[in-house]
């Protein structure tokens, strides 16, 4: 029987992270890295990937960079198969990256939509699929960790965020999760989602400055926003097989924002 560092330990595992090169992606890369995972980042920018993957070697963190576009079809094939290259197969993947936009719902634009719904959606049923069908699903072992947030888990009241593609995006990521982790599970793989509260990040940065750091905290039980770890111990449950008979499941954190809204 294997002791609790051991089922955290991800030495010799293998990890893929879009939208690694900062906020929520960088901080997850952060603990599987920690834990000794070898790491491919992905994002749009190769200045900002080479900079999180400098970050990440100070911290004795193995970690390269390809970038790309993965709200794109074709970026999918050639990035897991270079990820594939350099990992040697890809045990955990973490479907981070993701987009929002502001507007009114009844003067939403198209581009908009489709622009938060390729890569919120469409990018992570993409990359399931093409790192399951060659690396998981053969050697039957694999964690897909999505990231929702709580805008998956309700709308928005008066006076709030007009938000409703991003909203509407990660209902759809927490629904994927589940009906995902119903279909893999034969095949080793777990499939579950984070869904974080407010944390500063550049997509929360014109919500953080219209509504202000101290009044969200207010909404919040413990009084706070996320702060620079406060999504490592989750991502690491699900990531590792400390978490290997939990699937299809979504775990908040937000500092109990969703138990009382």
């Amino acid at each position: 029987m294997r002791t609790i560092q051991q089922l955290f330990d991800l030495k010799g595992k293998t990890a893929l992270v879009t939208g690694g090169s900062r906020g929520l992606g960088l901080q997850i890369a952060e603990a599987l890295g920690e834990q000794g995972a070898k790491l491919v980042l992905t994002s749009r920018k190769q200045a900002d990937l080479d900079e999180a993957v400098a970050h990440l070697k100070q911290r004795g963190i193995e970690a390269s960079a390809i970038a790309a576009d993965v709200s794109q079809e074709a970026a999918i094939a050639p990035l897991v198969a270079e990820a594939i290259r350099r990992l040697g197969h890809i045990d955990i993947l973490i479907n981070n990256a993701g987009a929002t936009w502001g507007a009114p719902a009844e003067d939403y634009p198209l581009e908009a939509w489709d622009k938060v719904m390729n890569l919120n959606v469409r990018s992570i049923f993409l990359l399931a699929q093409a790192v399951a069908k060659q690396s998981m699903i053969p050697r039957k072992y694999g964690r897909i960790v999505n990231v929702a947030s709580i805008a998956g888990l309700s709308g928005n009241g008066p006076n709030s965020m007009q938000t409703i593609a991003y909203n509407t995006s990660k209902g759809a990521v927490v629904n994927f999760t589940r009906t995902l982790a119903g279909e893999w599970g034969r095949y080793g793989i777990t499939v579950n989602a984070l869904a974080p509260g407010f944390f500063p990040s550049k997509m929360t940065k014109g919500t953080l400055e219209k509504f202000g750091a101290e009044e969200l905290s207010k909404r919040a039980p413990l009084q706070r926003i996320g702060d620079d770890e406060d999504l490592k111990g989750a991502a690491m449950l699900f990531a590792s097989d400390a978490g290997k008979h939990i699937t299809g499941q979504v775990l908040a954190v937000d500092g109990g924002v969703s138990a009382v809204h």
